[in-house]
């Protein structure tokens, strides 16, 4: 199951060139700066851009080529924007129900209360929009599409309109959609703390063109990309919680790689959890030290040193697991320690976000 896209757009000071293969199922990530072509792949993909040169199939269903193109309003897809654009005259609930009650019975897959429970508002289905927090309003919009019962969820950066506090409210119902919906996510955004958080496979677009695809892990840390050398250059790992100390107020996170410490999270023993590692906040070190404040030593094995923009450093990668980690060191600490490709060093890891 996968969604095949091709799109060729040429609008004179602006070109989009894409060829892309999404996963049937998960989030699918599409990063880069304004003005790279992400939202452009997300309308042409619901059939808002009508072009000439495209082909798109969807699990095998082809919804345009040379000879036929699916309007929008046969595309079995929902559509999330950046602004709610809630009915203000309408309830909650009566939001929530706009798309449902025009679809037949037989093609209704969530009910409700289902999508009431998953999105956390149940309790605001009699307010009406102006007496909603803007993270509130975002996870109506994302329910009203939701009901529609779509068979795949575009998503057209849902948060770019929001603040810090209400950001925070609404990632972790973003989570559960991710690990609960058996629907393909596309997912537009530009900032890497979302896609770290959310993704599983990502396109990265420059300049109307994807530069890469590939599971979000992956392309994390390839140094032949951007990512691996901005400032926020990371690696996500994925395990399962392993023990709470509730003293300490810390996680134990168990990968396939050893054991992480994170700050303590309110999740059952064995609840899936994902942390995000920056390359500035990893050193290395020959031995363990016997002493040291940092929490989360790894034995871990150099794969590539690569030079860095960022001036007077090194990017390591490292291997752990099944895992990929970066660190960012100085080019002295590099020559000091006689660093070298396929060497099995310690990471020290300073500081892990859960992502």
């Amino acid at each position: 199951m996968s969604i095949h896209a091709r799109f060729f757009l040429d609008r004179g000071d602006f070109t989009l060139d894409v060829d892309l293969e999404i996963p049937g199922r998960g989030v699918t990530a599409l990063f880069g700066r304004s003005g790279s072509g992400k939202t452009t792949v997300l309308r042409c993909l619901a059939g808002l851009e009508r072009i000439r040169e495209a082909r798109l199939t969807f699990n095998g269903e082809t919804w345009q080529d040379d000879t036929q193109w699916l309007p929008v309003h046969k595309r079995p897809l929902g559509y999330v924007f950046q602004e709610a654009s809630l009915f203000p005259h309408l309830r909650v609930r009566d939001n929530l129900l706009y798309g449902f009650k025009r679809l037949a019975p037989e093609q209704r897959r969530l009910e409700l209360d289902e999508v009431a429970n998953l999105l956390g508002l149940a309790d605001l289905l009699a307010r009406y929009p102006d007496e909603l927090s803007g993270g509130q309003r975002q996870r109506v919009s994302i329910g009203r599409a939701l009901l529609t019962s779509p068979r795949l969820l575009l998503m057209d950066e849902p948060m770019a309109s929001l603040d810090v506090t209400s950001k925070g409210e609404i990632l972790p119902y973003l989570e559960r959609l991710r690990d609960e919906l058996s629907i393909p996510v596309v997912y537009v955004s530009h900032s890497i703390e979302e896609v770290a958080r959310l993704a599983d496979h990502m396109v990265l677009m420059e300049n109307g063109r994807a530069l890469a695809q590939g599971p979000l892990q992956t392309l994390l840390t390839r140094t032949d990309l951007p990512l691996a050398h901005s400032e926020q250059a990371s690696a996500v790992i994925q395990g399962t919680v392993a023990a709470h100390h509730a003293d300490d107020h810390l996680t134990e996170l168990a990968f396939s790689g050893g054991r992480l410490l994170v700050s303590q999270q309110d999740r059952p023993i064995g609840a899936p959890l994902r942390v995000r590692i920056l390359a500035r906040d990893v050193s290395v070190a020959l031995n363990r030290p016997d002493s040291s404040s940092v929490l989360n030593p790894i034995p871990v094995r150099i794969t590539q040193i690569s030079d860095d923009p960022h001036p007077g450093h090194v990017i390591l990668n490292l291997v752990v697991g099944d895992y990929q980690l970066l660190a960012r060191i100085s080019a002295r600490s590099r020559r000091q320690l006689d660093l070298s490709p396929g060497q099995s060093v310690w990471a020290m890891v300073k500081g892990v976000a859960v992502a």
